[in-house]
C-alpha cells in the first residue's frame, strides 16, 4: 500500500476530487493549510500594495493499493496543474499495514 500526500491549489480541489472519483478513488482526507513557498502573492488593501509569502492550499492524504499508485498520481497531476509556479507537490510513502476498526480486518482489503 502507498500513502499519497498532495498539496494543491484550493481552486483546483473540485477538479482533483472529480478526477479521483472517476478513477475509483472514493475515500481520502483533506485539510485547508497555509504554507510558505516560491510563489509570491501581492495584495492590495485600501490602495496600498503589500506582498506576503503565506500561501493557502489544500492538503490531501490518500492511501491506495500499490496498483492504484500511478493512477492516483496521474489524476492529481492532470487535474491540479495550471502550468504556473505554485501548483503544488505530491509525496509518496509506503504504508506497512492498515486495519479496519469495525471488523478488525487488516491489509489491502481494508481500503475497499
Amino acid at each position: 500500500m502507498k500513502k499519497i500526500e498532495a498539496i494543491i491549489r484550493k481552486s483546483k480541489f473540485s477538479a482533483v476530487k472529480q478526477a479521483l472519483h472517476e478513477k475509483g478513488i472514493n475515500f481520502f482526507s483533506y485539510w485547508d493549510v497555509t504554507g510558505l513557498g516560491n510563489e509570491k502573492h501581492g495584495h492590495v488593501y485600501r490602495g496600498v500594495s503589500y506582498s506576503t509569502s503565506d500561501i493557502q492550499r489544500r492538503y490531501l492524504s490518500i492511501v491506495v493499493n500499490d496498483d492504484f499508485e500511478q493512477i492516483t498520481i496521474a489524476a492529481i497531476m492532470e487535474a491540479g496543474a495550471t502550468g504556473e509556479i505554485g501548483d503544488g507537490k505530491i509525496f509518496v510513502s509506503d504504508v506497512i499495514e492498515a486495519y479496519r476498526i469495525r471488523t478488525g480486518k487488516k491489509g489491502g482489503d481494508t481500503l475497499n
